[in-house]
């Protein structure tokens, strides 16, 4: 192919830009292979989930590792380095939804007692990115960074259901519904579309022991001035000492004066 074609391919096609340099997208797509439950992988592995090449593959893992981003033992497994923490910790501080957000959760906290978390949609999954925890909730060891299935989750599924049908199914893979979960986990796609609809028509969602036993939450959407949310608010309790009738009450009318805070501190009009 000549150059005048390769550009002409280009310009045809504009979600292509001229300025990606593919080594490094390699390099973030070996990155992103590690999340909260991949958390080390062996140089085979990591080609026979990227396609990758071995010889590639490992002249990438190799220069990650130099740069600090991935470490390896002895015996040749890969783990994440400490420049993807500090990397991580530095996006946090510097997102503006974060540092928006920052004030009203306390405040939100400390008036309800209760567990309040900050979570954006990543694929199928809810990312965290605060979380103020009341230390008699007893769950899984969730933290800022922390991924969980978007529909199993209060603010996932808040989250979910302001996307078109045709979003969720390119969101939703096979695995959506996998095991792991609480006993009043919703475990397919008819009944997950029913409860979208419910969220839309009321304007927040609620978990009951869904993703966890003995956890309940109510998530509602954070504004910042367009149609979609930028993420969801939500307030996690233990079902043995809230019930839902609390939820959707006064626990329900704080996590909204919160989410409407933090849209104010993000410029919605």
């Amino acid at each position: 192919m000549s150059a005048d074609e390769r550009t002409a391919g280009v310009e045809a096609d504009p979600s292509r830009s001229q300025y990606r340099i593919e080594s490094l997208a390699k390099g973030l797509h070996v990155l992103r292979l590690f999340d909260e439950t991949t958390t080390s992988l062996k140089l085979r592995e990591v080609v026979d989930r990227t396609g990758i090449p071995m010889p590639t593959a490992f002249r990438i893992v190799a220069t990650l590792e130099e740069e600090g981003f991935l470490e390896r033992t002895e015996d040749g497994t890969i783990h994440p380095g400490v420049a993807v923490l500090t990397l991580g910790s530095s996006a946090l501080r510097g997102s503006g939804l974060v540092q928006a957000a920052e004030r009203p959760l306390r405040r939100l906290a400390d008036a309800t007692g209760e567990t309040v978390n900050l979570g954006v949609l990543q694929g199928d999954q809810v990312l965290y990115l605060a979380r103020l925890r009341n230390a008699d909730l007893v769950t899984a060891n969730i933290q800022v960074g922390s991924t969980l299935p978007a529909v199993w989750t209060s603010m996932g599924k808040l989250l979910l259901a302001y996307l078109t049908a045709e979003e969720i199914s390119r969101r939703l893979g096979p695995d959506a519904f996998g095991t792991g979960h609480g006993p009043n986990a919703v475990t397919s796609r008819q009944d997950l579309d029913a409860q979208l609809a419910a969220i839309r028509r009321q304007g927040f969602a609620i978990q009951d022991q869904e993703l966890a036993l003995g956890l309940r939450s109510v998530a509602v959407p954070v504004f910042a001035g367009g149609d979609l949310p930028v993420a969801a608010v939500n307030v996690a309790v233990s079902a043995t000492r809230q019930d839902v009738a609390a939820l959707r009450g006064p626990i329900l009318e704080r996590v909204q004066a919160a989410a409407r805070d933090i849209g104010l501190r993000l410029g919605a009009a």
